[in-house]
């Protein structure tokens, strides 16, 4: 593990290799609890038992993830674009910024399956960081718009702006069409999005009030 790491970047590292390592040792029945669940009323008996939603599975759902490669390639993403924005913001406002990815990518999901099962689908479990990790792919994307990152599928050099655009129309792209079930894609997005008002809001751009470009008064997010 990277001890060199800034204090909250390492806190999270930390707090998913516990939350993997809990689902390892329990088994995922014993925290099914902590999974975020869609809101609403299950058609389907054989799923009557599905637990329901709790306020607080919109923070601790990203603390779980589904399997080993999962969550390396999430902390692999924290690492590459949390500590950046850790040394440029600082500790609280980075640590508030990804919080608000991750709620704000579990409400997104949270409307998706909910609106689901209200169709007559069948409850499922959304868990993971990815939602907070895309909302960090933004940020970088935005601070650093110029950085050079490497695509890892295929490992093809861009802009890090480039590599925001692109991962963004790809999750577009599959949750419109379904090609891809079983991922949460609209929480990626989700968290994409509570990330960009948050930084426009910093920075008091609009909707958030302001003018293009900003001016002598507008907030710089450092």
């Amino acid at each position: 593990m990277p001890f060199n790491l800034p204090r909250i970047t390492k806190s999270l590292l930390i707090a998913n290799l516990i939350g993997f390592v809990l689902q390892a040792l329990l088994g995922n029945d014993r925290l099914i609890d902590l999974m975020l669940w869609p809101w609403g009323e299950v058609a389907d008996d054989s799923y009557a038992l599905a637990p329901a939603f709790m306020p607080w599975q919109l923070l601790t759902y990203a603390f779980l993830h589904g399997g080993l490669l999962h969550l390396a390639f999430n902390m692999l993403a924290l690492v590459m674009f949390g500590a950046p924005l850790e040394y440029v913001w600082g500790e609280r406002r980075f640590l508030l910024y990804y919080l608000v990815c991750v709620v704000g990518a579990g409400l997104c999901q949270l409307l998706v399956g909910s609106y689901a099962l209200a169709q007559g689908g069948d409850p499922y479990p959304t868990l993971g960081a990815s939602g907070g990790v895309f909302g960090l792919l933004l940020a970088y994307g935005m601070l650093f718009p110029n950085q050079r990152v490497m695509l890892l599928f295929p490992p093809i050099p861009m802009r890090a702006r480039t590599l925001v655009i692109i991962y963004g129309l790809f999750e577009l792209g599959l949750g419109v069409t379904g090609l891809q079930p079983g991922v949460a894609h609209f929480a990626h997005l989700g968290g994409m999005l509570f990330g960009w008002l948050l930084i426009r809001h910093w920075r008091g751009q609009p909707p958030f009030g302001g003018r293009r470009g900003g001016g002598p008064g507008m907030r710089i997010v450092r």
